[in-house]
């Protein structure tokens, strides 16, 4: 049976810290890559966290209003499960495997979100900016906190 657990939300922190990294790999830039990973251990967990939020909403079961699914519905959840699976499995084997799954998540965005006549650095901007908006909307900042600003890479 599927899981149904509604993805929490990332924090700010862990958004920004993800998507910087993304950006940095699908730029070449590996210099802005190593800093960004080294400031965070945690980062092949938090981009198993992106490719998580790309998978379940492109592989999930539909709801009942679309009918009954067919096979290929379940093979394409269960396809997604396996894949998320294998990112978790691979990033528990350490800080080293970053750039490896940054790579997968950037193909997969590539290969499901990006339009013919879109840029996958586009896509990633898309995805951090819905996050970002998640992330700030389950972990607001405390009041007088300053805002938090995105940089390009």
């Amino acid at each position: 049976m599927p899981d149904t657990t509604p993805l929490t939300p990332m924090t700010p922190h862990e958004a920004i810290s993800a998507f910087s990294y993304l950006r940095a790999v699908q730029a070449y830039d590996v210099d802005a890559a190593r800093e960004f990973a080294s400031a965070e251990p945690r980062m092949p967990e938090l981009l198993v966290d992106v490719a998580e939020r790309i998978v379940v909403p492109v592989t999930a079961l539909p709801g009942p209003e679309a009918g009954e699914p067919c096979a290929d519905t379940f093979a394409l959840e269960a396809l997604g499960r396996v894949f998320v699976t294998s990112l978790r499995i691979w990033a528990q084997a350490g800080p080293d495997t970053a750039e490896s799954i940054a790579c997968a998540v950037i193909d997969l965005a590539q290969q499901f979100l990006t339009e013919d006549h879109e840029d996958v650095a586009d896509t990633l901007r898309q995805l951090e900016a819905a996050g970002m908006g998640q992330a700030l909307h389950a972990h607001p900042a405390p009041t007088g906190a300053h805002p938090v600003r995105l940089t390009a890479v």
